[in-house]
């Protein structure tokens, strides 16, 4: 199936008025990359960013399913503290670019597959920089992690989030119960933390982050969601989420190198999809007192 066949309607609004980038721009890139994309978010419960008048105030996230999306936007039925809730889900490119007519700009997909959304299978390790903190630290922060999960046996990807910070990736196959996922990632930064204090923290509280690295590990958790690798963000500057090898993260000089308006010259000069063997990496959570 080709999203081409969806119609895009008003496709001259413009969407990001920093750079006169228009709705149709916007599907556009969402067609052209959708081969990767919907690698990381099919068949995963989907929450979403909205700008039905471009980027700016009239944003909103979409948790929930509202109805009259679209034909190939199917809703899942998943059960949370708060009740029974449907949320969306796609399977094909006409499922994305119908989100995308709705004005959709940013797919922020669960870790877990929408047929089990007890267990996860992607833990995210969102480190988040404080306002001085410089990229080059934020860069070594991701190496540091890498070699650590590397040192229990555990292969991570990586990803530039569209804004200022680095997501570390973990996939697990089979799947695995969140409240154990939780707690294994709680464990990790906290040891970042223990290694390092001076340059790291694993709370959110704001007042601790000056001049240090949160290691946000509370994505972990039944209903928490990550921005996908490959999203746009809804931000004045068009920024792009995106999946990267470790050894390019040298060649990425700084946070929002990549946009919408370059994205695509950055994945056809790259050798290989960096994160072609995510989902097909067979690794189990390692018992951490024994590590």
């Amino acid at each position: 199936m080709n999203g081409k066949s969806v119609v895009i309607t008003h496709p001259d609004r413009i969407v990001f008025p920093d750079g006169g980038l228009t709705k149709q721009d916007v599907a556009d890139y969402y067609n052209a990359v959708a081969p990767w994309l919907l690698a990381q978010v099919c068949g995963r419960p989907l929450s979403i960013v909205r700008c039905p008048q471009g980027v700016g105030d009239g944003c909103f996230f979409q948790k929930h399913s509202t109805g009259g999306i679209g034909k190939h936007v199917r809703t899942v039925p998943i059960s949370e503290k708060s009740g029974r809730h449907h949320y969306l889900c796609i399977d094909d490119a006409e499922g994305l670019l119908e989100l995308v007519q709705m004005n959709t700009l940013e797919f922020h997909p669960w870790g877990a597959r929408s047929d089990d959304p007890e267990r996860a299978d992607r833990i995210v390790f969102d480190l988040d920089p404080g306002p001085s903190v410089p990229w080059g630290e934020v860069k070594r922060a991701a190496r540091r992690l890498h070699r650590r999960l590397e040192s229990i046996e555990l292969q991570s990807f990586l990803r530039t989030t569209g804004g200022k910070g680095l997501h570390v990736v973990v996939p697990l196959r089979p799947a695995v119960a969140w409240d154990a996922v939780k707690l294994f990632a709680r464990a990790i930064a906290e040891a970042m933390v223990e290694a390092d204090a001076e340059r790291f923290v694993s709370v959110a509280d704001k007042n601790q982050r000056k001049g240090r690295i949160f290691i946000d590990w509370l994505r972990n958790a039944h209903g928490a969601t990550s921005i996908a690798s490959y999203s746009l963000r809804a931000r004045p500057a068009a920024g792009v989420a995106m999946p990267l090898a470790w050894e390019d993260l040298s060649r990425v000089r700084k946070p929002d190198q990549f946009t919408l308006k370059n994205a695509m010259t950055w994945i056809e000069k790259r050798d290989s999809d960096p994160w072609a063997d995510i989902a097909s990496i067979e690794q189990s959570l390692p018992d951490l007192e024994e590590s």
